[in-house]
């Protein structure tokens, strides 16, 4: 099965935790797409690369107000995990992404975590995707043996 991730930076200097995101996709040879889009300041793009989008899996990243996650998720029923960025007010981001209005959920993880965005993301695909969730137990199991010294 070839499940895809769309990825969406909030702005350009959203790319050092979208790299994360790369780098832990990468691992699992996971089909991606990465697209630059602002919910305040180009609503229209989000709107049309989230309902022009193929991907299985959403995930947002953004800082400040961090609505991009929740405008992803209010164009798709399919699941979006939230990337709260930080910078010099880090509360605001994690709220905006966690305090979603009822109806509407994004998944959040912590502040610049685009690894385990990722790897959220990939265990949503291992639903439907043995191959892949093989791949996961394997990460796992090397997690284990780098933690234990085995």
């Amino acid at each position: 099965m070839n499940m895809k991730i769309h990825i969406l930076l909030g702005s350009k200097s959203d790319s050092a935790v979208g790299d994360k995101i790369i780098n832990t996709l990468k691992q699992f040879d996971i089909e991606y797409k990465l697209d630059v889009a602002s919910a305040h300041r180009t609503p229209d793009r989000v709107k049309s690369l989230v309902e022009e989008s193929d991907a299985d899996v959403f995930i947002g990243v953004a800082g400040l107000a961090a609505a991009l996650p929740g405008s992803i998720a209010a164009h798709t029923t399919k699941p979006v995990v939230g990337v709260p960025v930080s910078g010099k007010v880090n509360l605001d981001s994690i709220l905006s992404i966690v305090q979603m209005p009822p109806g509407i959920p994004v998944a959040a993880v912590g502040l610049d975590r685009g690894d385990n965005a990722a790897l959220l993301a990939v265990e949503i695909c291992a639903l439907k995707d043995q191959k892949l969730a093989k791949q996961l137990e394997e990460y796992r199991e090397k997690m284990r043996r780098k933690v234990t010294g085995d």
